[in-house]
């Protein structure tokens, strides 16, 4: 049934706009494409059993199992679901307990609990080949307190005395001094070698609020300078830090948006919450996008606060999913979302991904979306502004190359409806997601109507009028059949009477 979706979703996307097939283009517009789907590698999917003497699945601070080839058995189903980027986190050599990936020994060796650098770059190969790219989280701020630097007296100043992070697995870590020029060289030759060694197509810079402004200029400048196309992604440990000054001086090119995803958390978790909510929020942050998101690891699931407020998942997560998809931004989804997973607290959220628990239903609908955004430029880049509002629903239209789009989001307990007068003559609103079709009033308006709860994408094509051919068929169709049901019943109750006789 997925698949017959995405054929027929395709179909008519070709049939009935002359926007040609968008292929896409290296650098920084190619980023505002991707969707990206962040992986925990120990809490993704175990398949390597040989590797699991760590493994404890009775204590949530232990290995879970979860390893490289694991993710490998699962690059078709994350294509089948449009995720075109995957984040994994950090995967060099831990300390014992290590699950995270903080915990840093040897930055030069893979993880042996995740498997070997022969699987990575298996993996890295067999997401290439389904046009998956594959980003590394990097750890630069902190190692191990075991790692050979801090115990070495000749590398004292290696480290530094200040500890400026709270989160639980901080205990065991020692910070790195990265205004020691001799420290900044270690790292940058770890990201060259990360690099030279396999084909990755990215780093998400772990803790980048927490890094040296300096630092972060320089390593991501020669990163750049290495390799122009490589895509740098910034963590942002601190909801409340202000990231100005990381997007204006160094090369990194999108950090967690931690405010504007906060409030599209509360918005869709809540019935009733405008939508026009989140704009105001997009407007008063001077329109910063970034990594736009509704989870991740530290955080109760969006799935499981969703639900404690009376809301059905597969509704609230197709409201959600179309605003991260269609609107600035880049979509970044923590695993297990499209299962959908639930947990109360960042260690519930944190647990193995349950595939076996899925929903079919939530599948199709992210590999329409995920199809929408990848067949329309103008999902992605160009214009964004709020066309009108009602309630809880908001219109929202998308400009670019001369294209427009119109994208409508009712969040409310009841069905709405908004006019908008922009649209231009001759001309008609199609729905991609319901396959309706709003022509002009004699106002020369265009009415979009949702029942609650629901969300429409509406492409601008000419108004061709009714296609009488194909209302004549179907009308040819019910008449026939109808025909067909008065001659079998007469027959029936002839043959009835020759009986009774």
């Amino acid at each position: 049934m997925k698949k017959i979706a995405t054929v027929l979703l395709t179909i008519l996307i070709m049939a009935s706009i002359s926007v040609p097939s968008y292929a896409a283009e290296q650098g920084n517009s190619q980023l505002e494409e991707e969707i990206v789907y962040n992986i925990l590698v120990d809490r993704y999917h175990n398949l390597d059993f040989d590797r699991d003497e760590q493994v404890d699945t009775d204590d949530p601070t232990a290995y879970q199992g979860g390893d490289l080839k694991g993710i490998t058995q699962k690059l078709d189903y994350l294509k089948e679901n449009g995720y075109s980027t995957i984040v994994l986190s950090p995967i060099m050599e831990n300390s014992a307990d290590g699950y995270h990936g903080y915990w840093i020994e040897d930055f030069y060796k893979v993880e042996e609990q995740f498997g070997t650098m022969k699987d990575l770059n298996e993996l890295i190969k067999e997401a290439h080949d389904r046009e998956i790219k594959v980003v590394l989280e990097l750890v630069t701020n902190f190692v191990s307190k075991d790692h050979p630097i801090v115990k070495d007296p000749s590398k004292k100043d290696w480290i530094s005395k200040e500890k400026n992070i709270k989160a639980d697995w901080a205990n065991h870590v020692a910070v790195l001094n990265q205004d020691n020029p001799k420290v900044r060289d270690f790292l940058f030759d770890v990201a060259s070698y990360w690099m030279d060694e396999t084909d990755i197509d990215g780093f998400k810079l772990h803790a980048a609020d927490k890094s040296s402004l300096e630092f972060l200029q320089y390593f991501t400048e020669q990163i750049k300078n290495k390799n122009e196309a490589f895509y740098l992604l910034g963590d942002i440990m601190d909801p409340s830090a202000n990231t100005d000054e990381i997007m204006n001086r160094t090369s990194i090119q999108a950090v967690d948006n931690h405010q504007l995803s906060k409030k599209v958390n509360e918005v869709f978790s809540n019935l009733g919450k405008p939508v026009s909510d989140i704009y105001d929020t997009w407007e008063k942050n001077k329109e910063e996008t970034g990594l736009i998101f509704v989870d991740d690891e530290s955080t109760k699931r969006f799935t499981q606060q969703l639900s404690e407020n009376g809301r059905s998942a597969l509704t609230t997560w197709k409201l959600a999913l179309t605003y991260l998809y269609t609107t600035p931004g880049i979509p970044s989804v923590f695993q297990g979302s499209d299962i959908p997973m639930y947990g109360g607290n960042g260690e519930e959220a944190k647990r193995i991904v349950q595939f076996n628990s899925g929903d079919p239903d939530l599948n199709e609908f992210i590999d329409r979306i995920s199809a929408l955004k990848a067949q329309f430029p103008v999902l992605s880049h160009g214009d964004f502004e709020m066309v009108g509002s009602d309630g809880a629903m908001s219109v929202f239209k998308r400009t670019y190359e001369g294209t427009s789009m119109y994208i409508a989001i009712n969040n409310d307990d009841q069905t709405r409806a908004i006019s908008i007068a922009d649209v231009g003559e001759g001309l008609q609103l199609r729905g991609y997601l319901n396959d309706d079709t709003i022509r002009a009033n004699d106002n020369g308006e265009y009415k979009v109507g949702l029942a609650r709860e629901s969300v429409e994408v509406y492409g601008v094509q000419p108004d061709t009028g009714y296609n009488w051919l194909f209302i004549g068929f179907v009308i040819g169709v019910f008449v026939l059949f109808a025909v067909a049901i008065f001659i079998l019943s007469r027959k029936q109750k002839k043959r009835e009477m020759a009986e009774n006789k």
